[in-house]
């Protein structure tokens, strides 16, 4: 085989490869509140450091971590020093700046370490609503039993008394529509799920399905 053959196969190879891993990351839409109710560690924080462990293909980057506030895995693991996640965006890595942003940080544990990713929830604090800043403290927690069937296109129905509908992505793309910034997806009285927005408890006059 001559050099110049043997140079396009580890180039087309090199092309493969590459476009393999640029395509590989793909998430879908997720309200925060699933978001919440999905994660083993749901923290505030901010990163005090960085460091890449050389382990795997392409490493795996860790965060120093300061716990503000944790909302979520107390059971797992009450004091999160560490932050784990892949070192290359393509593979669903978070990039995460130090020393400048409080963060919400969700994450999986394995093996006693907190994983977090692109698909996960993580994003600046004061970007956070208020509503959502409550849906951590308390309303996400009181929906983990109600499932959110999110809406692509119409026609769209809820199917259980347990569903709300989450029809953000009719006009835009998840996380920054107004169910996902100021609305909760939590059960009633009557054993039903419905989306709730406000300042008092929630109660039976809170209509499901399309509201909001």
């Amino acid at each position: 085989m001559s050099a110049w053959l043997s140079f396009l196969l580890v180039l087309l190879c090199s092309w493969s490869l590459n476009d393999l891993v640029a395509e590989a990351c793909t998430c879908l839409p997720i309200h925060p509140q699933d978001a919440f109710c999905n994660s083993d560690i749901v923290i505030r924080a901010k990163v005090v450091g960085k460091k890449l462990m050389k382990d795997g293909p392409f490493g795996t980057m860790r965060y120093t971590v300061k716990q503000t506030k944790m909302y979520r895995g107390f059971d797992k693991m009450p004091q999160v020093q560490y932050i784990y996640t892949e070192a290359s965006e393509s593979l669903c890595g978070v990039k995460l700046e130090v020393n400048k942003y409080q963060y919400l940080i969700t994450g999986r544990v394995y093996e006693g370490k907190v994983y977090t990713g692109l698909c996960n929830l993580y994003e600046k604090w004061d970007r956070l609503t208020l509503s959502q800043r409550k849906g951590l403290n308390h309303r996400y927690h009181l929906g983990c039993g109600c499932k959110i069937k999110p809406c692509y296109y119409l026609p769209c129905f809820v199917t259980s008394k347990n569903e709300c509908l989450w029809t953000d992505m009719l006009s835009n793309f998840g996380h920054s529509g107004s169910q996902s910034k100021h609305y909760a997806c939590i059960r009633q009285k009557e054993g039903y799920c419905s989306w709730y927005r406000g300042w008092a408890p929630p109660d039976k006059t809170i209509i499901n399905a399309t509201d909001p």
